[in-house]
Formats: C-alpha cells, sequence, structure tokens
C-alpha cells in the first residue's frame, strides 16, 4: 500500500508565481472600485479607525492583487508592496506581521460596503450595453415580471489549523455557509449573506428573502426551500418562483391543462392544512426528455402568464448560481481560506465576491462587444486570459482588454464558449398540444424593444 499522503486540492498551497501587474487592467479596476472606496470615507472614520498605513484602500487593494494576479499568500504579497506597490498603492515597507494581523482585524463591514457601493455602477453599466441578446425564456419572462433571481446556499471548506488561533479548532470544522442571490437577467450577486454555523438550514436564508424580495419577482429556488408555510409567504407577498418537485410528493390535480405524450400541465393541490404545511395551490409543470420525466413546481398558477417549455427552461438557468459558486470558491480561491478567524473569513468572502462582480462586468462587456449571449462567455478563460493580454500589452499589440478577447485573432484562448448542442426554437403557447402551427407557437423578440432590457410589466 503506497504511504504518500492524499492532498485535498482545495486545500493545497499555492506555488506558482504571480501574474505581472497589467496597467491596463488596473486604471480599470482603478476606475470602477476608487469611488466605492472613497465612499466609504465617513463610515471608515465613524468606526473609529485611524488613517494609517494598512487604510481601507491599501486593504482592498491588496485583496484584489491577491486575486486577480492569483499570488499565493500574504508572504508574496510583502514582497510585491514593497518593490513595486500594487494598483492605486505605492511601494510601501510593512511588516508581514503587520499585513497578516490586520487580515484578523480588519473590519469586514468595509469591504461589505465597498461591495454594496459597487453593484448599483455595475448595474448601470450593464444597462447601457445594448448589443448582446439575453436569453429567449428571460425575454419572455421579463415581460411578465420585473426581476428573475436565482437563490442559494452554499458551504465553505474546512478551516485550515495551521494557525495558533485555530489550535483548539476540531479537525475539519467547515467555516460557514454563505447564502447568495444572484440576477438571472445581469447574472450580478443581489445580495449575500455569511452564517457561522455551517449545518444552518435553508430557513435561515428564508427569512432573509423574505426581508430583501420584492413583489413581481420570479425566484429559482432549488429542493432546499422545498417548505410550504415560506411558500404561501412568498404568494401572499406577490412573489413567485419555480422549484423541483420532490419524489413521492402526495398532491391532489384540480385542472388539466396540457396532457400529451411529451408534456403535462397541471393545477395541484399540495399541503396537508396545518400552519407548518399549509394548503398550497400550484403548477406541476413535467417535460419528457428521452425516457425521463422532468418535474417543476411554479407558483404562476396561469399558462397564459408562464407556459409550460418557458417554466422549463427558466429553471434550467438556476445552474448559474452554481456556476458562480465554482467560479468563486474554484477559480478565485474562495476554498482556500487565507485566514481562520471568523473577520478574515468575511473580509475575502466580501473581497471574492467583488471581484467576482468586476469579473463579470468585464465578461458582460466582451459579450456586448461580440454581440453574444453571455451564456457563450467563459468567465474562467477570460481571468486566465489576463496573462496573455499583458503579454500583448507590453508588446503594443492591445490596449484594451474588451476589445483584445473579442480580437478573431484571439479566440484561440476560449473566451467564447463552443456550442455543444443546436439552437432549438423555445415554445411560448401556452396549451402547446393545441396551438401547432399558429403564428405565437415559438417564441419572437418583441418588437421595437432592445434584446437587453425586455418590456417591464
Amino acid at each position: 500500500m503506497s504511504g504518500h499522503r492524499k492532498t485535498h486540492r482545495d486545500h493545497a498551497k499555492k506555488t506558482q508565481r504571480p501574474l505581472v501587474e497589467d496597467s491596463a487592467i488596473a486604471a480599470k479596476l482603478e476606475s470602477l472600485v476608487k469611488p466605492a472606496i472613497i465612499a466609504q470615507e465617513g463610515y471608515y472614520r465613524k468606526l473609529g479607525l485611524r488613517d494609517r498605513i494598512l487604510n481601507l484602500p491599501l486593504m482592498v487593494a491588496a485583496v484584489l492583487t491577491l486575486l486577480w494576479r492569483d499570488v499565493a499568500g500574504v508572504r508574496e504579497l510583502n514582497r510585491i508592496l514593497t518593490r513595486e506597490g500594487f494598483l492605486w498603492c505605492s511601494p510601501t515597507q510593512v511588516s508581514q506581521q503587520a499585513i497578516s494581523q490586520r487580515f484578523l482585524t480588519f473590519p469586514a463591514q468595509l469591504f461589505e460596503r465597498v461591495f454594496k457601493e459597487l453593484l448599483p455602477e455595475l448595474r448601470k453599466v450593464w444597462d447601457s450595453r445594448k448589443c448582446r441578446p439575453l436569453p429567449e425564456s428571460v425575454q419572455f419572462t421579463l415581460s411578465k415580471f420585473e426581476r428573475i433571481w436565482i437563490a442559494d446556499n452554499s458551504t465553505l471548506e474546512a478551516l485550515f489549523r495551521k494557525l495558533k488561533s485555530l489550535a483548539d479548532i476540531p479537525q475539519g470544522q467547515l467555516a460557514g455557509k454563505m447564502g447568495v442571490v444572484v440576477d438571472v437577467k445581469t447574472r450580478l450577486p443581489v445580495e449575500i449573506w455569511f452564517e457561522e454555523n455551517p449545518r444552518a438550514s435553508d430557513t435561515k436564508l428564508e427569512s432573509n428573502l423574505l426581508n430583501l424580495v420584492r413583489a413581481k419577482t420570479l425566484l429559482l429556488l432549488d429542493r432546499g426551500f422545498y417548505h410550504f408555510y415560506f411558500w404561501q409567504q412568498l404568494i401572499d407577498r406577490g412573489i413567485h418562483f419555480i422549484t423541483r418537485l420532490k419524489k413521492g410528493a402526495s398532491l391532489e390535480v384540480k385542472q388539466v391543462f396540457s396532457d400529451s405524450y411529451s408534456l403535462r400541465d397541471r393545477l395541484i393541490r399540495m399541503g396537508s392544512g396545518t400552519k407548518k404545511t399549509p394548503f398550497v395551490t400550484l403548477r406541476l409543470i413535467e417535460v419528457r426528455s428521452g425516457k425521463t420525466w422532468h418535474s417543476y413546481l411554479t407558483s404562476v398558477l396561469d399558462p397564459m402568464i408562464l407556459p409550460p417549455y418557458v417554466v422549463a427552461d427558466l429553471y434550467g438557468r438556476r445552474w448559474r448560481i452554481e456556476e458562480a459558486f465554482n467560479t468563486v470558491k474554484r477559480l478565485l480561491g474562495l476554498s482556500y481560506l487565507w485566514t481562520g478567524s471568523l473577520n478574515g473569513v468575511k473580509l475575502q468572502i466580501w473581497g471574492t465576491w467583488l471581484f467576482y462582480a468586476v469579473l463579470v462586468d468585464l465578461g458582460d462587456a466582451v459579450a456586448s462587444e461580440l454581440s453574444l449571449p453571455f451564456d457563450r462567455i467563459s468567465l474562467e478563460m477570460i481571468y486566465r486570459g489576463l496573462y496573455h493580454f499583458y503579454v500583448a500589452h507590453d508588446k503594443g499589440l492591445a490596449s484594451d482588454p474588451v476589445k483584445y478577447f473579442a480580437a478573431p485573432e484571439n479566440q484561440d484562448l476560449g473566451i467564447v464558449k463552443q456550442q455543444r448542442k443546436p439552437k432549438v426554437k423555445l415554445i411560448v403557447a401556452p396549451f402547446p398540444d393545441r396551438q401547432k402551427g399558429q403564428s405565437e407557437f415559438f417564441f419572437k423578440p418583441f418588437s421595437s424593444t432592445p434584446l437587453t432590457i425586455g418590456i417591464q410589466a
């Protein structure tokens, strides 16, 4: 038997050299993030923090540098700060111990406020781009609802026990759980919550959602939110949802809208009438794919508002939040926690999602430049392609990262995903088995309406 010790790849120590800072990328980050930092100066002083060397601008620059330049750790970060500086910070002599201690104690809520100050600006920039089309199901649904959001939880990895502060923590203790809401239209985060208890149930996120979400919102939820009382609370507030049916669920069929070889659309009632499981009236949509039936539940009871195939296509887009989790945890390193302190974990969470939002903005700009849906753009390959842009910029062959990634000669970087399946027209007929051959059977873009905006209800 081999005596080699198995390594958790998410916990493997990084050994690569950091990416060299590119002036064009640095200028873009500064133009986006610096105004949000300046807006927090008053709150920084309100917390009683002194205008010391390791202040808010430097700490935000440090975290962004760790992420976008893929710096292996605080020791290497300190070398960079001492010799060359980073982003908007000039070379500064600071001890490694001082930086490490600052990561443990610097108020994480300042990073949260910078992140939330930046999001509205990124949404404005998103709205200004008109060239990339939205998915057909999203276009159609935005003519009925004002927002389509995805909500989910993700558990963080186990805390490292290399620090003295973690010596008494049990082996394998997880670092907590984050709840996230993502906008299907912009792909930007809407809200993020952190729960110290990694085994906290989704009911905590349900309470947060009820405080956040407004009427005319459509939520895409997984089966972790399978609670009848929560569903009824959403419905009572004019908030609708799509989720999956649990196997073996008890239900009563009230009305049949469609019943064919490949589609069943029925009005049903679920629940037992108790406070915890009240009676809830929903639509059950079942779509056949090969020999498998896929079942969806929605609180939108009228097929004229949300046709069955639109429901199925929309729910498939719930996977976008899983892609976001994969990006922040595996690509941007949130699965490799820098510190064991609760404050340090929060600081890393907010810093990582801040950089993720900037990366989404860059990906959306490339999609708009190419007039392609955002789904066709690989954020991972844009992130990995920053090195190639730096080389081209250094040689005077490129000056704009968006145009560089969109250029035909650079498509070998894999920025545009290859289409694995042929595009299939979206059926928007409320009763497909009765409407075949009619002009409104398939989706048609709304006339005189930009594809990126949709018609608001």
